[in-house]
Protein backbone atom coordinates (compact mmCIF):
# COMPACT_ATOMS: atom_id res chain seq x y z
CA UNK A 1 0.00 0.00 0.00
CA UNK A 2 1.48 3.32 -1.03
CA UNK A 3 1.66 6.28 1.33
CA UNK A 4 0.49 8.54 -1.50
CA UNK A 5 -2.98 7.14 -1.02
CA UNK A 6 -3.26 8.92 2.36
CA UNK A 7 -0.83 11.84 2.04
CA UNK A 8 -0.76 14.59 -0.54
CA UNK A 9 2.71 15.93 -1.31
CA UNK A 10 3.15 19.71 -1.16
CA UNK A 11 5.11 21.48 -3.85
CA UNK A 12 8.04 23.28 -2.21
CA UNK A 13 9.25 25.00 -5.34
CA UNK A 14 12.91 25.98 -5.30
CA UNK A 15 13.27 25.43 -1.55
CA UNK A 16 15.58 22.45 -1.33
CA UNK A 17 15.18 22.21 2.45
CA UNK A 18 11.70 20.78 1.98
CA UNK A 19 9.87 23.53 3.89
CA UNK A 20 7.02 25.53 2.46
CA UNK A 21 6.16 28.86 4.08
CA UNK A 22 7.64 32.10 5.40
CA UNK A 23 9.77 30.20 7.94
CA UNK A 24 11.86 28.57 5.25
CA UNK A 25 15.50 29.27 4.68
CA UNK A 26 16.69 32.32 2.75
CA UNK A 27 18.05 32.32 -0.76
CA UNK A 28 15.59 29.80 -2.06
CA UNK A 29 16.26 27.29 0.72
CA UNK A 30 20.03 27.13 0.34
CA UNK A 31 20.39 28.07 4.01
CA UNK A 32 18.43 26.54 6.91
CA UNK A 33 15.62 28.57 8.42
CA UNK A 34 14.76 28.94 12.10
CA UNK A 35 12.29 26.05 11.97
CA UNK A 36 15.15 23.75 11.03
CA UNK A 37 18.09 25.28 12.88
CA UNK A 38 16.30 25.62 16.24
CA UNK A 39 14.73 22.18 16.36
CA UNK A 40 17.23 20.05 14.48
CA UNK A 41 18.77 18.80 17.76
CA UNK A 42 17.07 16.26 19.99
CA UNK A 43 18.81 17.69 23.08
CA UNK A 44 17.14 20.42 25.17
CA UNK A 45 18.70 23.82 25.71
CA UNK A 46 20.16 25.17 28.95
CA UNK A 47 19.55 28.70 30.27
CA UNK A 48 21.68 30.23 33.02
CA UNK A 49 20.56 33.87 32.77
CA UNK A 50 23.01 36.75 32.59
CA UNK A 51 26.71 35.91 33.15
CA UNK A 52 26.81 37.79 36.48
CA UNK A 53 23.31 36.88 37.66
CA UNK A 54 24.40 35.48 41.02
CA UNK A 55 26.76 38.41 41.63
CA UNK A 56 23.91 40.81 40.96
CA UNK A 57 21.92 39.13 43.72
CA UNK A 58 24.70 40.14 46.12
CA UNK A 59 24.50 43.71 44.84
CA UNK A 60 20.73 43.72 45.40
CA UNK A 61 21.27 42.61 49.00
CA UNK A 62 23.69 45.49 49.52
CA UNK A 63 21.23 47.94 47.97
CA UNK A 64 18.54 46.62 50.30
CA UNK A 65 20.62 47.87 53.23
CA UNK A 66 20.02 51.44 52.06
CA UNK A 67 17.17 53.07 53.97
CA UNK A 68 15.42 54.53 50.90
CA UNK A 69 15.63 51.33 48.86
CA UNK A 70 14.48 49.23 51.81
CA UNK A 71 11.49 51.49 52.46
CA UNK A 72 10.60 51.56 48.75
CA UNK A 73 10.55 47.75 48.51
CA UNK A 74 8.42 47.57 51.65
CA UNK A 75 5.91 50.03 50.21
CA UNK A 76 5.65 48.10 46.94
CA UNK A 77 5.14 44.79 48.74
CA UNK A 78 2.60 46.26 51.18
CA UNK A 79 0.46 47.80 48.46
CA UNK A 80 0.51 44.60 46.38
CA UNK A 81 -0.49 42.37 49.33
CA UNK A 82 -3.63 44.05 50.61
CA UNK A 83 -5.99 41.87 52.67
CA UNK A 84 -9.44 40.95 51.40
CA UNK A 85 -12.08 41.72 54.05
CA UNK A 86 -14.36 38.87 52.92
CA UNK A 87 -11.90 35.94 53.06
CA UNK A 88 -9.01 37.45 55.08
CA UNK A 89 -6.51 36.52 52.36
CA UNK A 90 -4.55 38.46 49.77
CA UNK A 91 -6.66 37.11 46.90
CA UNK A 92 -10.05 37.68 45.37
CA UNK A 93 -12.03 35.79 42.73
CA UNK A 94 -12.84 37.09 39.27
CA UNK A 95 -15.69 34.93 37.98
CA UNK A 96 -15.88 34.43 34.23
CA UNK A 97 -19.26 32.68 34.54
CA UNK A 98 -22.21 33.00 36.87
CA UNK A 99 -21.45 31.10 40.08
CA UNK A 100 -23.96 29.77 42.57
CA UNK A 101 -23.83 30.58 46.25
CA UNK A 102 -22.54 27.13 47.14
CA UNK A 103 -19.73 27.40 44.60
CA UNK A 104 -18.70 30.79 45.96
CA UNK A 105 -18.67 29.46 49.52
CA UNK A 106 -16.76 26.29 48.61
CA UNK A 107 -14.12 28.23 46.70
CA UNK A 108 -13.76 30.63 49.61
CA UNK A 109 -13.28 27.78 52.08
CA UNK A 110 -10.67 26.02 49.96
CA UNK A 111 -8.88 29.32 49.33
CA UNK A 112 -8.56 29.81 53.10
CA UNK A 113 -7.35 26.22 53.46
CA UNK A 114 -4.75 26.63 50.71
CA UNK A 115 -3.68 29.97 52.15
CA UNK A 116 -3.23 28.37 55.58
CA UNK A 117 -1.24 25.43 54.20
CA UNK A 118 1.18 27.76 52.44
CA UNK A 119 1.28 30.14 55.44
CA UNK A 120 0.66 33.07 53.12
CA UNK A 121 -0.59 35.22 56.01
CA UNK A 122 3.03 35.90 56.92
CA UNK A 123 4.94 34.73 53.83
CA UNK A 124 3.14 36.59 51.06
CA UNK A 125 4.72 39.94 51.93
CA UNK A 126 8.23 38.44 51.79
CA UNK A 127 7.42 36.45 48.64
CA UNK A 128 6.43 39.51 46.63
CA UNK A 129 9.25 41.55 48.12
CA UNK A 130 11.78 38.94 46.95
CA UNK A 131 10.22 38.93 43.49
CA UNK A 132 10.63 42.70 43.27
CA UNK A 133 14.13 42.53 44.74
CA UNK A 134 15.62 39.64 42.75
CA UNK A 135 13.19 39.40 39.82
CA UNK A 136 12.53 35.71 40.62
CA UNK A 137 11.08 33.57 43.36
CA UNK A 138 11.32 29.78 43.24
CA UNK A 139 9.39 27.18 45.22
CA UNK A 140 9.64 23.41 45.37
CA UNK A 141 6.23 21.77 45.82
CA UNK A 142 5.85 18.78 48.12
CA UNK A 143 3.71 16.24 46.19
CA UNK A 144 2.15 14.92 49.40
CA UNK A 145 1.48 17.97 51.57
CA UNK A 146 1.15 20.46 48.66
CA UNK A 147 3.41 22.86 50.58
CA UNK A 148 5.69 25.29 48.75
CA UNK A 149 9.28 25.36 50.02
CA UNK A 150 11.27 28.53 49.41
CA UNK A 151 14.38 28.32 47.20
CA UNK A 152 17.03 31.04 47.16
CA UNK A 153 17.36 32.33 43.56
CA UNK A 154 21.16 32.17 43.87
CA UNK A 155 20.89 28.40 44.36
CA UNK A 156 19.20 27.89 40.98
CA UNK A 157 22.17 27.15 38.74
CA UNK A 158 20.36 26.78 35.43
CA UNK A 159 17.08 25.81 33.80
CA UNK A 160 16.78 23.13 31.13
CA UNK A 161 14.06 23.91 28.58
CA UNK A 162 12.56 21.90 25.75
CA UNK A 163 13.07 23.67 22.45
CA UNK A 164 10.69 21.39 20.56
CA UNK A 165 7.80 22.45 22.83
CA UNK A 166 8.34 26.18 22.58
CA UNK A 167 11.02 26.60 25.28
CA UNK A 168 8.99 24.87 27.96
CA UNK A 169 11.04 24.39 31.18
CA UNK A 170 11.66 20.73 31.96
CA UNK A 171 14.18 20.72 34.81
CA UNK A 172 15.55 23.12 37.40
CA UNK A 173 19.12 22.51 38.57
CA UNK A 174 19.19 23.52 42.25
CA UNK A 175 22.14 23.32 44.63
CA UNK A 176 22.55 23.40 48.42
CA UNK A 177 19.31 21.52 49.08
CA UNK A 178 18.71 21.53 52.84
CA UNK A 179 15.03 21.31 53.81
CA UNK A 180 13.72 23.24 56.77
CA UNK A 181 10.21 21.84 57.25
CA UNK A 182 9.33 24.21 60.06
CA UNK A 183 9.91 27.42 58.11
CA UNK A 184 9.23 25.82 54.68
CA UNK A 185 12.68 26.56 53.25
CA UNK A 186 14.35 24.19 50.78
CA UNK A 187 17.89 25.57 50.44
CA UNK A 188 20.73 26.71 52.66
CA UNK A 189 20.62 30.41 53.53
CA UNK A 190 23.23 32.60 51.90
CA UNK A 191 25.13 35.71 52.80
CA UNK A 192 27.31 38.30 51.11
CA UNK A 193 30.17 40.39 52.41
CA UNK A 194 28.44 43.57 51.25
CA UNK A 195 31.37 44.86 49.15
CA UNK A 196 29.58 46.19 46.11
CA UNK A 197 32.60 47.92 44.56
CA UNK A 198 34.68 44.76 44.32
CA UNK A 199 33.83 42.77 41.16
CA UNK A 200 33.99 39.60 43.24
CA UNK A 201 32.76 41.13 46.48
CA UNK A 202 29.08 40.45 45.94
CA UNK A 203 29.58 36.76 45.41
CA UNK A 204 27.33 34.53 47.48
CA UNK A 205 28.84 32.26 50.09
CA UNK A 206 26.86 29.55 51.87
CA UNK A 207 26.63 30.16 55.60
CA UNK A 208 26.16 26.52 56.45
CA UNK A 209 29.07 25.21 54.42
CA UNK A 210 28.83 22.59 51.74
CA UNK A 211 26.46 19.69 52.07
CA UNK A 212 28.34 16.69 50.77
CA UNK A 213 25.48 14.24 51.17
CA UNK A 214 23.03 16.27 49.08
CA UNK A 215 22.82 15.84 45.32
CA UNK A 216 25.11 13.84 43.13
CA UNK A 217 28.85 13.67 42.89
CA UNK A 218 30.62 15.81 40.35
CA UNK A 219 30.13 14.43 36.86
CA UNK A 220 32.47 14.54 33.92
CA UNK A 221 33.27 18.13 33.10
CA UNK A 222 32.65 19.59 29.68
CA UNK A 223 28.94 18.83 29.39
CA UNK A 224 26.24 21.42 29.93
CA UNK A 225 23.99 18.74 31.43
CA UNK A 226 26.48 17.55 34.06
CA UNK A 227 25.66 18.09 37.73
CA UNK A 228 28.26 19.57 40.04
CA UNK A 229 28.69 18.55 43.64
CA UNK A 230 25.56 19.36 45.65
CA UNK A 231 23.32 19.98 42.62
CA UNK A 232 19.98 18.26 42.14
CA UNK A 233 17.82 18.18 39.00
CA UNK A 234 14.15 18.74 39.92
CA UNK A 235 11.32 18.22 37.47
CA UNK A 236 9.66 21.48 36.45
CA UNK A 237 6.30 19.97 37.37
CA UNK A 238 7.24 20.27 41.05
CA UNK A 239 8.71 23.80 40.80
CA UNK A 240 6.75 27.04 41.01
CA UNK A 241 8.58 29.95 39.40
CA UNK A 242 7.34 33.50 40.04
CA UNK A 243 9.09 35.90 37.69
CA UNK A 244 8.82 39.47 36.43
CA UNK A 245 9.97 38.37 32.99
CA UNK A 246 7.64 38.67 30.03
CA UNK A 247 9.92 36.74 27.70
CA UNK A 248 11.07 39.91 25.93
CA UNK A 249 14.47 40.31 27.58
CA UNK A 250 17.84 38.57 27.46
CA UNK A 251 17.50 37.05 30.94
CA UNK A 252 14.67 34.67 30.04
CA UNK A 253 13.54 32.46 31.75
CA UNK A 254 14.93 34.45 34.69
CA UNK A 255 13.34 37.77 35.55
CA UNK A 256 14.62 41.31 35.88
CA UNK A 257 14.81 42.96 39.28
CA UNK A 258 13.17 46.31 39.89
CA UNK A 259 16.46 47.46 41.40
CA UNK A 260 18.27 47.02 38.10
CA UNK A 261 16.92 50.31 36.74
CA UNK A 262 18.22 52.31 39.71
CA UNK A 263 21.60 50.62 40.09
CA UNK A 264 23.49 53.52 38.50
CA UNK A 265 21.60 56.11 40.54
CA UNK A 266 22.28 54.14 43.72
CA UNK A 267 26.05 54.12 43.03
CA UNK A 268 26.04 57.87 42.39
CA UNK A 269 24.10 58.49 45.58
CA UNK A 270 26.45 56.25 47.58
CA UNK A 271 29.57 58.02 46.31
CA UNK A 272 28.03 61.44 46.98
CA UNK A 273 27.15 60.49 50.55
CA UNK A 274 30.73 59.36 51.19
CA UNK A 275 32.07 62.60 49.72
CA UNK A 276 29.76 64.69 51.90
CA UNK A 277 30.81 62.86 55.06
CA UNK A 278 34.52 63.22 54.24
CA UNK A 279 34.13 66.93 53.50
CA UNK A 280 32.25 67.58 56.73
CA UNK A 281 34.75 65.72 58.85
CA UNK A 282 37.63 67.65 57.32
CA UNK A 283 36.08 71.13 57.08
CA UNK A 284 33.45 71.24 59.79
CA UNK A 285 35.60 72.17 62.87
CA UNK A 286 36.77 75.73 63.37
CA UNK A 287 40.51 76.50 63.39
CA UNK A 288 42.57 79.21 65.08
CA UNK A 289 45.32 81.25 63.50
CA UNK A 290 48.10 82.38 65.94
CA UNK A 291 50.01 85.52 64.99
CA UNK A 292 53.16 85.38 67.15
CA UNK A 293 55.11 88.61 67.44
CA UNK A 294 58.81 87.82 66.93
CA UNK A 295 60.05 91.40 66.71
CA UNK A 296 63.31 91.70 64.82
CA UNK A 297 64.50 88.15 65.41
CA UNK A 298 66.38 86.37 62.67
CA UNK A 299 64.43 83.76 60.75
CA UNK A 300 65.97 80.75 62.48
CA UNK A 301 65.39 82.24 65.93
CA UNK A 302 61.88 83.32 64.96
CA UNK A 303 60.92 79.75 64.04
CA UNK A 304 62.34 78.44 67.30
CA UNK A 305 60.37 81.01 69.22
CA UNK A 306 57.13 80.08 67.37
CA UNK A 307 57.70 76.39 68.11
CA UNK A 308 58.25 77.18 71.78
CA UNK A 309 55.02 79.16 71.97
CA UNK A 310 53.13 76.35 70.21
CA UNK A 311 54.54 73.82 72.65
CA UNK A 312 53.55 75.93 75.62
CA UNK A 313 50.00 76.23 74.32
CA UNK A 314 49.50 72.57 73.35
CA UNK A 315 51.10 71.06 76.44
CA UNK A 316 49.86 70.84 79.98
CA UNK A 317 52.13 70.47 83.02
CA UNK A 318 50.79 68.13 85.71
CA UNK A 319 52.43 66.43 88.73
CA UNK A 320 53.87 63.04 87.97
CA UNK A 321 52.19 60.03 89.56
CA UNK A 322 55.48 58.11 89.48
CA UNK A 323 57.68 60.85 90.78
CA UNK A 324 58.72 58.82 93.80
CA UNK A 325 57.72 61.52 96.25
CA UNK A 326 59.78 64.19 94.50
CA UNK A 327 58.41 67.32 92.94
CA UNK A 328 58.44 66.16 89.32
CA UNK A 329 56.30 67.76 86.65
CA UNK A 330 55.36 65.90 83.41
CA UNK A 331 54.40 67.57 80.16
CA UNK A 332 51.69 65.89 78.10
CA UNK A 333 49.59 66.81 75.07
CA UNK A 334 46.52 68.75 76.02
CA UNK A 335 43.68 68.07 73.55
CA UNK A 336 41.47 70.64 75.31
CA UNK A 337 43.92 73.46 74.77
CA UNK A 338 41.76 74.95 72.03
CA UNK A 339 39.04 75.58 74.61
CA UNK A 340 41.32 77.48 77.00
CA UNK A 341 42.15 81.18 77.09
CA UNK A 342 45.38 82.58 75.66
CA UNK A 343 47.53 85.35 77.16
CA UNK A 344 50.17 87.16 75.10
CA UNK A 345 52.15 90.25 76.09
CA UNK A 346 51.70 93.37 74.03
CA UNK A 347 53.87 96.50 73.78
CA UNK A 348 52.71 100.05 74.30
CA UNK A 349 52.59 100.58 70.58
CA UNK A 350 50.04 97.77 70.28
CA UNK A 351 52.43 95.21 68.91
CA UNK A 352 52.10 91.65 70.10
CA UNK A 353 50.77 88.22 69.29
CA UNK A 354 47.10 87.65 68.52
CA UNK A 355 44.73 84.79 67.78
CA UNK A 356 42.01 84.79 65.13
CA UNK A 357 39.33 82.20 64.45
CA UNK A 358 39.23 80.59 61.03
CA UNK A 359 35.62 79.55 60.32
CA UNK A 360 34.83 76.04 59.15
CA UNK A 361 32.87 74.99 56.08
CA UNK A 362 30.04 77.40 55.39
CA UNK A 363 27.94 75.21 53.04
CA UNK A 364 27.64 72.12 55.22
CA UNK A 365 23.85 72.35 55.26
CA UNK A 366 23.52 72.37 51.47
CA UNK A 367 22.35 68.89 50.49
CA UNK A 368 20.37 69.76 47.37
CA UNK A 369 22.58 67.53 45.27
CA UNK A 370 22.02 64.59 47.62
CA UNK A 371 18.29 65.27 47.66
CA UNK A 372 18.30 65.26 43.87
CA UNK A 373 19.79 61.79 43.63
CA UNK A 374 17.52 60.50 46.41
CA UNK A 375 14.43 61.75 44.55
CA UNK A 376 15.75 60.24 41.37
CA UNK A 377 16.22 56.87 43.09
CA UNK A 378 12.75 56.88 44.67
CA UNK A 379 11.03 57.95 41.47
CA UNK A 380 12.89 55.26 39.57
CA UNK A 381 10.96 52.76 41.72
CA UNK A 382 7.67 54.64 40.98
CA UNK A 383 7.16 55.49 44.66
CA UNK A 384 5.04 58.66 45.11
CA UNK A 385 6.81 61.49 46.88
CA UNK A 386 3.95 61.70 49.37
CA UNK A 387 4.88 58.21 50.63
CA UNK A 388 8.61 58.98 50.94
CA UNK A 389 8.83 62.78 51.26
CA UNK A 390 12.32 64.17 50.82
CA UNK A 391 11.51 67.88 50.60
CA UNK A 392 8.93 70.50 51.36
CA UNK A 393 7.72 70.80 47.76
CA UNK A 394 7.24 67.07 47.11
CA UNK A 395 3.83 65.84 46.10
CA UNK A 396 2.41 69.28 45.38
CA UNK A 397 0.65 68.36 42.13
CA UNK A 398 -2.68 66.66 42.73
CA UNK A 399 -5.47 64.96 40.82
CA UNK A 400 -9.14 65.74 41.47
CA UNK A 401 -11.68 63.36 39.98
CA UNK A 402 -14.59 65.63 40.89
CA UNK A 403 -16.52 62.95 42.76
CA UNK A 404 -14.60 60.94 45.33
CA UNK A 405 -12.16 63.54 46.58
CA UNK A 406 -8.60 64.40 45.76
CA UNK A 407 -5.67 62.07 45.21
CA UNK A 408 -2.16 62.80 44.12
CA UNK A 409 -1.48 62.08 40.48
CA UNK A 410 1.61 60.12 41.51
CA UNK A 411 -0.54 57.90 43.71
CA UNK A 412 -2.85 57.22 40.79
CA UNK A 413 0.08 56.18 38.61
CA UNK A 414 1.53 54.13 41.46
CA UNK A 415 -1.75 52.28 41.83
CA UNK A 416 -1.68 51.34 38.14
CA UNK A 417 1.96 50.29 38.43
CA UNK A 418 1.17 47.97 41.36
CA UNK A 419 -1.69 46.37 39.43
CA UNK A 420 0.65 45.70 36.51
CA UNK A 421 3.17 44.03 38.83
CA UNK A 422 0.40 41.93 40.37
CA UNK A 423 -0.65 40.77 36.91
CA UNK A 424 2.85 39.43 36.21
CA UNK A 425 2.90 37.30 39.36
CA UNK A 426 -0.66 36.18 40.03
CA UNK A 427 -1.02 33.84 37.03
CA UNK A 428 1.37 31.26 38.47
CA UNK A 429 -0.42 31.38 41.82
CA UNK A 430 -3.76 31.10 40.01
CA UNK A 431 -2.65 27.90 38.29
CA UNK A 432 -1.24 26.59 41.57
CA UNK A 433 -4.57 27.10 43.36
CA UNK A 434 -6.50 25.40 40.57
CA UNK A 435 -4.06 22.51 40.73
CA UNK A 436 -4.71 22.30 44.47
CA UNK A 437 -8.47 22.10 43.85
CA UNK A 438 -8.10 19.30 41.31
CA UNK A 439 -5.74 17.27 43.49
CA UNK A 440 -8.01 17.74 46.50
CA UNK A 441 -10.97 16.35 44.55
CA UNK A 442 -13.20 19.42 44.28
CA UNK A 443 -15.43 18.97 41.26
CA UNK A 444 -15.73 22.58 40.17
CA UNK A 445 -15.00 23.92 36.72
CA UNK A 446 -11.72 25.80 37.10
CA UNK A 447 -12.38 27.81 33.93
CA UNK A 448 -15.23 29.68 35.57
CA UNK A 449 -12.97 31.80 37.80
CA UNK A 450 -9.51 33.32 38.04
CA UNK A 451 -7.56 34.10 41.18
CA UNK A 452 -6.40 37.72 41.46
CA UNK A 453 -4.62 39.82 44.02
CA UNK A 454 -6.60 42.28 46.07
CA UNK A 455 -6.32 45.67 44.33
CA UNK A 456 -3.94 48.10 46.04
CA UNK A 457 -5.30 50.99 48.07
CA UNK A 458 -4.92 54.49 46.77
CA UNK A 459 -7.90 56.63 47.84
CA UNK A 460 -8.35 55.35 51.43
CA UNK A 461 -11.67 55.11 53.26
CA UNK A 462 -12.99 58.51 52.12
CA UNK A 463 -13.36 57.23 48.58
CA UNK A 464 -15.48 54.25 49.67
CA UNK A 465 -17.63 56.48 51.85
CA UNK A 466 -18.30 58.85 48.99
CA UNK A 467 -19.11 55.97 46.67
CA UNK A 468 -21.62 54.54 49.14
CA UNK A 469 -23.30 57.92 49.57
CA UNK A 470 -23.70 58.21 45.80
CA UNK A 471 -24.80 54.61 45.15
CA UNK A 472 -27.34 54.02 47.91
CA UNK A 473 -29.95 56.58 46.69
CA UNK A 474 -29.68 55.23 43.15
CA UNK A 475 -30.14 51.66 44.36
CA UNK A 476 -33.15 52.68 46.47
CA UNK A 477 -34.85 54.16 43.42
CA UNK A 478 -34.05 51.22 41.15
CA UNK A 479 -35.10 48.56 43.68
CA UNK A 480 -38.61 50.06 43.71
CA UNK A 481 -39.06 49.19 40.03
CA UNK A 482 -40.78 45.77 39.94
CA UNK A 483 -39.14 44.50 36.75
CA UNK A 484 -35.55 45.05 37.99
CA UNK A 485 -33.96 42.14 39.87
CA UNK A 486 -32.60 42.85 43.31
CA UNK A 487 -29.45 40.85 42.63
CA UNK A 488 -28.85 42.78 39.42
CA UNK A 489 -29.45 46.06 41.23
CA UNK A 490 -26.97 45.09 43.96
CA UNK A 491 -24.33 44.25 41.39
CA UNK A 492 -24.98 47.16 39.05
CA UNK A 493 -25.87 50.05 41.35
CA UNK A 494 -24.16 49.04 44.61
CA UNK A 495 -21.05 47.57 42.99
CA UNK A 496 -21.24 44.37 45.06
CA UNK A 497 -19.23 41.36 43.91
CA UNK A 498 -20.51 37.78 43.71
CA UNK A 499 -18.88 36.96 47.06
CA UNK A 500 -20.51 39.96 48.73
CA UNK A 501 -23.94 39.10 47.30
CA UNK A 502 -23.63 35.49 48.49
CA UNK A 503 -22.49 36.61 51.94
CA UNK A 504 -25.34 39.09 52.17
CA UNK A 505 -27.88 36.44 51.19
CA UNK A 506 -26.53 33.99 53.77
CA UNK A 507 -26.60 36.54 56.56
CA UNK A 508 -30.08 37.74 55.54
CA UNK A 509 -31.38 34.17 55.74
CA UNK A 510 -29.90 33.73 59.20
CA UNK A 511 -31.46 36.95 60.43
CA UNK A 512 -34.89 36.18 58.92
CA UNK A 513 -34.93 32.43 59.48
CA UNK A 514 -38.24 32.42 61.39
CA UNK A 515 -40.04 34.07 58.48
CA UNK A 516 -38.80 31.67 55.83
CA UNK A 517 -40.02 28.25 54.79
CA UNK A 518 -37.09 26.93 52.83
CA UNK A 519 -37.03 23.32 51.76
CA UNK A 520 -34.09 21.40 53.18
CA UNK A 521 -33.45 19.78 49.82
CA UNK A 522 -32.64 23.03 48.03
CA UNK A 523 -29.04 23.16 49.31
CA UNK A 524 -28.43 19.48 48.50
CA UNK A 525 -29.76 19.93 44.99
CA UNK A 526 -27.57 22.95 44.50
CA UNK A 527 -24.55 20.99 45.71
CA UNK A 528 -25.32 18.14 43.35
CA UNK A 529 -25.56 20.67 40.56
CA UNK A 530 -21.82 21.20 40.84
CA UNK A 531 -21.05 17.50 41.31
CA UNK A 532 -20.65 17.56 45.11
CA UNK A 533 -22.77 15.33 47.32
CA UNK A 534 -22.72 14.90 51.07
CA UNK A 535 -23.64 11.19 50.80
CA UNK A 536 -22.29 8.32 48.78
CA UNK A 537 -22.97 7.44 45.17
CA UNK A 538 -25.61 4.91 46.21
CA UNK A 539 -27.78 7.62 47.69
CA UNK A 540 -27.40 9.70 44.53
CA UNK A 541 -28.46 6.76 42.33
CA UNK A 542 -31.36 5.98 44.65
CA UNK A 543 -32.48 9.59 44.51
CA UNK A 544 -32.38 9.50 40.72
CA UNK A 545 -34.64 6.37 40.68
CA UNK A 546 -37.08 8.01 43.12
CA UNK A 547 -37.11 11.10 40.97
CA UNK A 548 -38.04 9.07 37.90
CA UNK A 549 -40.66 7.16 39.87
CA UNK A 550 -42.12 10.30 41.41
CA UNK A 551 -42.92 12.15 38.19
CA UNK A 552 -46.50 13.42 37.99
CA UNK A 553 -48.70 11.51 35.55
CA UNK A 554 -49.88 13.17 32.39
CA UNK A 555 -53.39 14.47 32.21
CA UNK A 556 -55.79 11.58 31.93
CA UNK A 557 -53.04 9.09 32.40
CA UNK A 558 -54.71 7.35 35.34
CA UNK A 559 -57.86 6.48 33.33
CA UNK A 560 -56.15 5.77 30.06
CA UNK A 561 -55.83 2.28 28.70
CA UNK A 562 -52.38 1.03 28.04
CA UNK A 563 -51.69 0.22 24.40
CA UNK A 564 -51.19 -3.35 23.42
CA UNK A 565 -47.68 -4.56 22.68
CA UNK A 566 -46.41 -7.23 20.39
CA UNK A 567 -46.15 -9.64 23.31
CA UNK A 568 -49.50 -8.65 24.78
CA UNK A 569 -47.85 -7.08 27.89
CA UNK A 570 -48.81 -3.95 29.74
CA UNK A 571 -46.70 -0.79 29.54
CA UNK A 572 -47.97 0.46 32.90
CA UNK A 573 -50.18 3.35 31.88
CA UNK A 574 -51.75 3.57 35.37
CA UNK A 575 -50.88 6.08 38.06
CA UNK A 576 -47.32 6.14 39.31
CA UNK A 577 -46.80 4.83 42.84
CA UNK A 578 -46.43 7.46 45.52
CA UNK A 579 -43.14 8.05 47.28
CA UNK A 580 -42.26 9.80 50.52
CA UNK A 581 -38.87 11.12 49.34
CA UNK A 582 -38.72 14.67 48.15
CA UNK A 583 -36.11 15.64 45.54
Amino acid sequence: MSWKKYFTPVETGDNVSGTYGPMGGPRGGSQPGPARSNYSSYLPDVYVGSPNRVDRYGHYNTMDMDSEVNAALDILAEFCTQKNDQNSTNFTFNFNKMATNSEVQILGQYLKQWNKIQNFETRMFRVLRNVFKYGDQFFVRDPETKKLFHVDPANVSRIIVNESEGKKPEQYIIKNINFNFKDMVATTPHMTNGNITNPHGGQYNPTGGSRGMVGQNASTQGSRFSLADGEVAIDAEHVVHLSLSEGLDNNYPFGNSLLETIFKVYKQKELLEDAIIIYRVQRAPERRVFYVDVGNMPSHLAMQFVERVKTEIHQRRIPSATGGGQNVIDSSYNPLSINEDYFFPQTAEGRGSKVETLPGGTNLGEIDDLRYFTNKLVRGLRIPSSYLPTGGDDGSSSYNDGRVGTAYIQELRFNTYCERLQGLIVEDLNQEFKRFLLETGVNIDTNMFDLEFEPPQNFAAYRQSELDNARVPTYTQMSAIPYVSNRFAMKRFLGMSAEEIAENERLWKEENDEDLDVSAADAAAEMRGVGISSSGIGADLGGAEDELAGDDPVEGGADATAPETATGGDLGGGAAPATDQTI
